[in-house]
């Protein structure tokens, strides 16, 4: 059933389409077989994975992979079981932990399906019944008053004074009026089909019918709803990160285990028979490999995110999905929706034009004024528990302007009591009361100000009433022009006295020989705080654009007010039907043109995003409303609006914000730099020592020495590769952090000179652990005794390889930077996690645990070249980092 075009089509084609009748709607048996051949009127969900299928698609991730194979091999042939229960436990909590994650961001579809009305009013038989809304079916008459959900797609036949609150699916910042009218032309936005009425979408004024052209699937929500269902899942530059870690480890691991095997076999054949020799080479080969594997970097990776999560609630960003923490630092782009999110969503005077001159909404005005008179009398506003107000936006926002005059508004009307009016039509576009004030009658009328000009008379110039000039009537039209381009909603305002009240309170009568008394400007306004962050996230090289369902004047006048676009840049405005005129591949290659869009549908935000993904960008997506779902959901991060979002919009999102506040999003930027900067550093510093460790075993191997004992390298890890590793993940942010561009899509941890330092750190671990194992042969209390001296120096070795890799976890805690600071010492948890693992490591020189790790007790001497190695490591590596600052500098 094609409803695309009934927009465009008068009444009774509509009508003939759908084989329905405005006067009798459809008979019972009729509305039963359509809703047998259409379905019912509710959404539906792609089918649902169970919980088992997803438990398993959490071992797909190539890391995971490694991380079995390696767990497998461990266990199975080189028979260390114990890391392989601890690599399968870590393997095991990350898959769990996926899948509850994945279950709580399936929301998207059932909340929009509770966004249903649940009775609808419908003509059928020529009797008016309430039904649920599910039977709703296309040719049903549907009736609309103020205050119903609007339960399927219409295309109206009546609308008296109907006013539709439509923000949510087209981003229209105030109610939409509505007409019965066809609407010419073809590709119209959704928000220009004024003869449209949406499912889902609310009724705030007036009434009126229609007859439904659209149900279920086949509404504007349920497009919305496909586009969901169909809408993949991007994979987080965390995820692509982790992915090729993996690959790489496996790189290094399959050399590892060649090199080590063929040396191996090479250098000791004749000592044994080639059989055994090559299966003892092999499990040599095995064990290093599987010292290379850092299996806890999954679970320290989880837990940083998790602790950044914490960190990131606190400032009001509520991560519902852990990998938006790290994503999030990476933005290059952030495509904001404008109403609620850039502005208040609450529509604001701002400026009123009365005796010849803009005044601002900070100037005084006297409380005779008419067109103070004339805001407040012509207006349904409900104020409720003493000040909460109820009703059209527009109309709410000039009572706002009368309580912030302090003005007492009930004793004012009821000084000015209304006797007569003459309601809103969107056609004559005028509204009218009639107000006794002592023996006299008040009429104040507000309405479109070109329409309104046309019915006014006099001016009143010093009290002296005037018949209006032309030039009078050019210098209104100027100031409405004027306030126009600045984005403000202009609505005229006029008065008159009459000595007794109408007979016929008509148009003709009541609307006519009118006193003009002013102009009042409104908008939606920015949010105080988001122009200072927009230039925040600028500066931070993430570039803010701004895509909106409201008129591209609207959009611009916001665009250069919070700094997005400069005064005059036109041409970087581009409204959504000059977006459908343009190519895939042009649209590709010249969206950075762009920063603005206005008028745009839920398909061209998603289109948006790709377009900016296609050019490699990280795409963050803020939205509130129902439209902004599919492209929350296409986004690398989408962000959703904690107070005034719908549910939709927050099902689809990454990340919520729980004060809708747009800087908060720049606060979260920094924490996900933080982030991804502290998984940068554990990653530094788990593989480093790694790689220390596996060189020290292969040269110990290789010069045919002693090796350290599988205990001994099981108690390392245990020691140094957790309390140190998570510590560095609760690192403070660094100073100048939002002083450096978006790392951009194709970098990795590796970047930034990050391998580069795994592999030189690893090396000077090796050589100062083999230097130290070297002259505990010459030093010691044991030098006459070759047996008990290589005790000694294999517990040199063990205790400078332990401890100096956590000498080394503060060289970590600054890629570039120096150490010798105040800040070093900021993170109390690495400074007790230090200590603790120094404390821990230690304690195998006790004298009754000397024998289970197989050490001896050392004496001051040997302390000294064991303490002496880690020291030496920090220097070293500072001078490192001190010609790498340098060089940058150049």
């Amino acid at each position: 059933m094609a409803k695309n075009d009934y927009y465009s089509k008068s009444i009774p084609q509509v009508m003939q389409d759908l084989n329905t009748q405005i006067d009798t709607g459809l008979s019972d048996d009729e509305a039963n077989k359509r809703l047998e051949k259409y379905g019912e009127n509710a959404l539906t969900s792609k089918k649902k994975r169970s919980m088992f299928m997803r438990f398993l698609d959490q071992f797909k991730d190539f890391m995971i992979i490694v991380l079995i194979i390696a767990a497998a091999v461990s266990g199975v042939v080189a028979q260390e079981w114990t890391d392989a229960a601890i690599i399968m436990v870590v393997v095991i909590l990350n898959a769990v932990l996926g899948v509850i994650q994945e279950a709580r961001s399936e929301a998207a579809i059932d909340a929009l399906k509770e966004m249903a009305t649940p009775a609808a009013h419908v003509r059928r038989g020529n009797v008016i019944e309430e039904i649920s809304s599910k039977d709703v079916v296309p040719g049903d008459i549907v009736l609309l008053e103020a205050g119903d959900v609007v339960p399927a797609d219409l295309r109206l036949t009546l609308a008296s004074s109907l006013k539709i609150e439509e923000s949510a699916l087209t981003g229209e910042s105030v109610p939409v009026d509505k007409t019965n009218e066809a609407v010419d032309g073809t590709d119209v936005a959704l928000a220009d089909r004024s003869d449209i009425a949406y499912s889902s979408t609310s009724v705030t004024y007036g009434h009126g019918e229609g007859i439904v052209i659209g149900t279920g699937m086949n509404t504007e929500v349920g497009n919305i709803a496909l586009m969901l269902n169909n809408t993949d899942e991007t994979q987080t530059p965390l995820k692509k990160n982790l992915t090729q870690l993996g690959k790489t480890l496996t790189i290094m691991i399959l050399i590892i285990c060649a090199v080590v095997f063929a040396i191996g076999v090479f250098t000791k054949q004749g000592t044994q028979p080639m059989s055994q020799l090559m299966i003892n080479m092999f499990l040599v080969a095995v064990s290093l490999a599987v010292a290379a594997i850092p299996e806890g970097l999954p679970a320290i990776v989880t837990i940083i995110l998790a602790l950044g999560t914490q960190t990131m609630a606190k400032h009001k960003a509520i991560v519902r999905k852990l990998p938006a923490v790290e994503t999030l630092g990476a933005t290059d782009i952030i495509c904001s929706d404008k109403t609620g999110t850039l502005t208040q969503n609450k529509m604001t005077v701002e400026k009123i034009y009365y005796e010849q001159k803009v005044h601002s909404d900070d100037d005084p005005i006297s409380t005779s004024n008419p067109a103070l008179l004339s805001m407040i009398l012509a207006n349904d506003t409900k104020i409720e528990n003493g000040g909460d107000l109820l009703g059209d936006p527009t109309e709410t926002s000039m009572i706002q302007y009368a309580f912030d005059k302090n003005i007492n508004i009930d004793k004012l009307q009821q000084e000015y009591k209304r006797v007569q009016e003459v309601p809103f039509d969107s056609k004559r576009k005028l509204m009218s009361t009639v107000n006794k004030h002592g023996d006299k009658y008040y009429v104040a009328v507000k309405g479109a100000p070109d329409v309104l000009l046309k019915r006014i008379k006099y001016v009143d110039i010093n009290g002296e009433l005037s018949a209006i000039t032309d030039a009078q009537k050019d210098a209104i039209l100027s100031a409405n022009k004027q306030m126009a381009q600045k984005a403000l909603r202009v609505l005229g305002l006029a008065y008159k006295y009459i000595d007794k009240v109408y007979d016929d309170p008509t148009t003709e009568n009541v609307e006519r020989d009118l006193i003009f008394a002013g102009l009042v400007g409104m908008i939606d306004p920015e949010r105080p705080e988001a122009k200072a962050a927009v230039a925040e996230a600028h500066h931070a090289g993430i570039r803010t654009v701004m895509i909106t369902g409201d008129h591209q004047v609207t959009a611009q006048a916001i665009a250069e007010r919070l700094g997005i676009i400069k005064p005059g840049q036109d041409k970087r405005v581009l409204t959504g039907a000059e977006l459908d005129k343009l190519s895939d591949d042009y649209f590709k290659d010249h969206v950075q043109d762009y920063n603005v869009y206005a008028r745009v549908s839920p398909e061209h935000k998603v289109r948006i995003v790709k377009a900016w993904q296609a050019n490699d960008k990280i795409v963050a997506m803020t939205g509130d409303g129902v439209n902004d779902a599919p492209s929350l959901k296409q986004a690398d991060i989408g962000i959703g609006m904690g107070i005034t979002g719908t549910e939709v919009a927050k099902g689809a999102s990454d990340m919520i914000l729980a004060d809708d506040n747009f800087a908060t999003i720049v606060e979260a930027v920094k924490q996900g730099r933080k982030v991804f900067s502290n998984i940068q550093k554990a990653i530094l510093y788990l593989m480093s020592c790694n790689v220390g460790e596996v060189l020290t075993v292969f040269m110990m191997t290789m010069l045919g020495w002693d090796i350290l004992a599988p205990v001994q390298l099981l108690w390392i890890n245990l020691v140094t590769d957790t309390l140190p590793a998570i510590a560095l993940g609760v690192e403070p942010v660094e100073d100048g952090v939002m002083d450096r561009k978006p790392r951009g899509r194709n970098s990795n941890f590796f970047s930034g000179g990050v391998a580069s330092s795994i592999i030189y750190q690893g090396i000077m671990e090796t050589v100062f652990v083999l230097g130290a194992y070297g002259l505990g042969l010459a030093i010691g209390p044991h030098v006459d005794n070759m047996t008990m001296q290589h005790s000694d120096a294999l517990t040199m070795a063990f205790l400078t390889l332990g401890l100096i890799q956590l000498f080394h976890a503060f060289n970590s805690k600054f890629i570039h930077g120096t150490i010798f600071t105040s800040n070093t010492w900021r993170n109390k948890w690495f400074n007790w996690a230090i200590a603790i693992s120094a404390l821990i490591m230690c304690c195998v020189e006790l004298p009754f645990l000397t024998k289970l790790f197989d050490v001896t007790e050392l004496d001051s001497e040997q302390w000294f070249v064991v303490l002496g190695a880690g020291i030496a490591m920090i220097l070293i590596v500072e001078i490192v980092k001190f010609f790498q600052r340098k060089s940058e500098i150049v």
